[in-house]
């Protein structure tokens, strides 16, 4: 079977990416347009703003990424794009491009759900690939979910965020302190000169049985910490940053371990735009008793690769889009269909 080439294009929140995936050679190029600067005077992503900016930059990072490919548009054999879930105006931007331009090469079109493609994201990186079953952790902006994947298609919901999640957190955490947006990096750069012993923050939903997430109790408590002690000094920050910090980190492995345990799978994968961060990946890689799995840096946030990739994967199954456009902002991950050729 000879290579096939694939047009990745994410646009489900405040990145526009893309990127060519080659069945042969992996990823041939890529680009990514972050639009932070845009919403960084908002504090968090304001979505007709993002939908603008996505129209504004579609067509031309479509041009880059071919001519760093190499290659023209006819020939690519496909184009896989985000239809969900996300920002609806943002999926539209690029549900729509991706597939009229499908349409007029005359190749399939492929909708990939963002948050399979964030999974699937570590299969890019060198190394040994994770064992099925495995327990994936999604960490971002706008998930947090503990799902066990049987096999590639076939997830089973472990549990979930039923507030906030942890990259919502990270960011709501972040404005309370001026920290700027986006928050996660942000409060981490903070909490390296801080004494996160100084604060005690609670591990939320801990000390009660089962998988699922609440943050919204978190962030009320470090408001609460912040009006105490405001105005703040620059160790305060920096210590309510390190408390924070350690109360998502832990109760993030505290959760994964009882997966681990209830499961018996032995291969972990973290996955999304908190799966960047530094002490997460400490404390999973030293105390879990599993192997760990993360795409590389570049890769932990939205990018036209994973797209591109987790695209590829479908075409190879024989899964095409209709010739209608069906972006959904709310798209369960349970209810794709397996991966099987």
């Amino acid at each position: 079977m000879r290579a096939m080439l694939v047009l990745g294009i994410e646009t489900s929140c405040d990145e526009t990416g893309l990127a060519v995936y080659d069945s042969a050679a992996g990823i041939r190029a890529e680009v990514l347009h972050s639009q932070v600067d845009l919403h960084a005077d908002y504090g968090g992503v304001v979505p007709e703003l993002a939908s603008r900016d996505h129209v504004r930059k579609i067509k031309p990072l479509t041009d880059s990424v071919l001519a760093d490919a190499g290659i023209d548009l006819e020939a690519l054999d496909a184009v896989a794009y985000t239809a969900g879930p996300g920002l609806m105006g943002a999926l539209l931007v690029g549900a729509t491009f991706g597939r009229t331009l499908a349409w007029a090469l005359d190749v399939p079109a492929i909708e990939v759900h963002h948050m399979e493609a964030h999974l699937l994201a570590p299969l890019l990186a060198e190394g040994e690939a994770p064992q099925l079953p495995f327990v994936a952790l999604l960490v971002s902006g706008g998930h947090t979910q503990l799902v066990l994947v049987k096999a590639f298609g076939d997830y089973e919901l472990l549990g979930e965020s039923l507030d906030d999640a942890a990259g919502e957190a990270f960011d709501k955490a972040a404005k309370m302190m001026d920290l700027g947006y986006p928050g996660g990096p942000q409060i981490a750069r903070k909490a390296e000169q801080g004494n996160g012993a100084r604060f005690d923050f609670p591990r939320p939903m801990t000390d009660r049985p089962g998988l699922d997430f609440s943050f919204s109790g978190l962030k009320t408590f470090t408001l609460n910490t912040v009006n105490a002690h405001s105005p703040l000094a620059e160790q305060d920050i920096c210590d309510i940053a390190a408390a924070f910090e350690a109360a998502v980190v832990d109760t993030l492995f505290i959760k994964c371990r009882r997966a681990m345990e209830e499961t018996g799978a032995t291969d972990l994968v973290l996955a999304g735009g908190v799966s960047a961060n530094t002490a997460l990946r400490k404390k999973l890689e030293s105390n879990l008793p599993a192997n760990v799995h993360y795409a590389p840096l570049a890769l932990c946030t939205d990018n036209g690769a994973m797209i591109a990739y987790a695209g590829a994967l479908r075409l190879e199954a024989g899964q095409t889009a209709p010739l209608s456009i069906n972006p959904r902002p709310r798209w369960p991950m349970f209810e794709l269909p397996p991966l099987e050729a």
